[in-house]
């Protein structure tokens, strides 16, 4: 009975140590910024223009919403529109009187987000 008592006495330290030691046990909560999203993003053709409309949602610092036209491969231009908070909705429009496989690419600051297709004709 002594000998089970002493075992338990020098035991019970190495027993304690079958714990959690995790420091913090609920870990910081982490910020996520996420960017800034195209929706709604429509392209349509209107006789003999092309007509884009795209609003931008999420966090965003005011800039340029740019777009770069295509017909296939070939570049048919660029234009731009700035937003902000009170503006998040752009309209572009280009005159392309040809039926064709057209291409819109949308950027905001530099970085592309959306890419909107209207194929007329197989590309």
């Amino acid at each position: 009975m002594r000998v089970s008592a002493l075992c338990l006495l020098l035991l019970a330290p190495a027993l304690s140590g079958c714990r959690y030691n995790f420091v913090p046990l609920i870990p910081a909560q982490i910020e996520t910024e996420l960017p800034a999203r195209v929706t709604g993003a429509v392209l349509e053709r209107d006789s003999e223009t092309l007509r884009l409309t795209a609003q931008v949602d999420g966090r965003f610092q005011p800039g340029y919403l740019s777009v770069a036209w295509f017909n296939s491969s070939e570049a048919l231009g660029t234009d731009s529109v700035y937003l902000d908070s009170t503006q998040r909705r752009a309209t572009f429009s280009l005159r392309a009187p040809d039926k064709g496989a057209y291409r819109a690419v949308l950027s905001f600051g530099g970085t592309v987000l959306r890419q909107v297709e209207l194929y007329e004709v197989q590309p």
